[in-house]
């Protein structure tokens, strides 16, 4: 029997499929950009930024096929109307939910979307700008990318089948990385 949404909120893993970690796609940036628009439609100025974030955002980079999209609202208060609008087009509330990133509210796609997380979070939350940070540094530098893919490959082959561990096993290298930014 499928978790209700109650039980799924307490859940430490938002995808209960076994991990998968394949070859870069060069069309997760279209992906993107296309659920991109339509949140953008639907929220209009309540968006400051809609940006790709995980590694389907770094080109050349292997990573779960699951496009991650932070959306950056003004304050808290417009949280609100931001979830109002976005269940408007399909999506689900979940709130901050543990795994995730802290300060930001989660979101079930639509089931006609393409497979994606979706955060919203308010402007100056500092896990948006350590994303950020992270997928800047990636982009530019390919020898951390390479042992990073390295990583998440060993990882995923490791603990398929329990991403809590997956997750937590990353911490130390993306650590160092946002280290080296100044994060």
């Amino acid at each position: 029997m499928a978790p209700s949404t109650k039980d799924r909120q307490e859940l430490p893993e938002w995808t209960p499929l076994p991990i998968t970690v394949v070859d870069y796609d060069p069309a997760w940036p279209a992906v993107f950009e296309a659920i991109r628009q339509r949140i953008a439609s639907a929220l209009g100025s309540l968006a400051l930024r809609i940006e790709h974030m995980g590694s389907t955002s770094v080109p050349g980079l292997a990573a779960k096929p699951i496009i991650d999209i932070d959306t950056v609202i003004r304050v808290a208060g417009d949280l609100p109307a931001t979830i109002e609008r976005l269940e408007a087009i399909g999506y689900s509330h979940r709130g901050e939910i543990q795994g995730g990133p802290p300060g930001c509210e989660a979101f079930d796609r639509p089931p006609d979307a393409p497979v994606h997380h979706l955060f919203v979070c308010p402007l100056g939350t500092d896990q948006f700008e350590k994303h950020l940070a992270f997928r800047d540094y990636l982009r530019t530098h390919p020898e951390a990318r390479a042992e990073y893919m390295a990583l998440k490959r060993d990882l995923a082959a490791r603990f398929s089948h329990d991403r809590l561990r997956y997750t937590e096993s990353k911490s130390e290298f993306i650590l160092g990385i946002l280290a080296r930014c100044g994060s």
